[in-house]
């Protein structure tokens, strides 16, 4: 006779094991980078929160980021390649708590299928070293009307030169 607990946890096995196969279409993980490492190496150049959203395509907790409120003029980098992704130019505030642009830089960004969480969003990863850094939505303000919703702890901010330390 089957136990019902053996039977529960069977079924539950079989639907984890199906949300797990549906997350993404696998373009990007066949995709070849300019910069691929190890995990181990991954994990000794990244914090565990980089780490985390990075390689292992989590998120950061809404509104925890301080890039949500960098304001100078300046542009988003990967933390962990250095890839260029968004200029300060392209920010806006979104109200959802991540860091939001209309529009990447050119080349600096690559998009794949996410079927997490039971829905189809389209994710979004550097181009340079494939690191997960969030999402993209078509609800974005003016002139793409895109949303690039990107987790903070993804990106490190390099501001610009100031116009004082600029020689002529």
């Amino acid at each position: 006779m089957i136990d019902r607990r053996l039977m529960l946890a069977g079924g539950a096995s079989l639907a984890t094991l199906a949300a797990l196969a549906w997350r993404t279409d696998m373009s990007a993980v066949a995709e070849t980078f300019e910069v691929a490492r190890s995990e181990e190496e991954w994990r000794k150049i990244l914090t565990p929160e980089q780490f985390h959203v990075l390689r292992r395509h989590g998120t950061e907790r809404a509104g925890s980021s301080p890039l949500n409120h960098e304001k100078r003029k300046g542009t988003f980098v990967c933390a962990g390649c250095g890839n260029p992704l968004f200029s300060s130019e392209t920010k806006y505030e979104s109200g959802t708590g991540w860091p939001s642009f209309y529009q990447p830089l050119p080349n600096a960004v690559g998009t794949s299928t996410d079927r997490s969480w039971f829905m189809t969003r389209t994710e979004v990863h550097c181009a340079r070293c494939g690191g997960h850094l969030g999402h993209v939505f078509d609800d974005g303000p003016p002139p793409t009307g895109q949303r690039y919703c990107m987790n903070g702890v993804a990106m490190k901010f390099v501001p610009a030169e100031s116009e004082a330390g600029k020689s002529s």
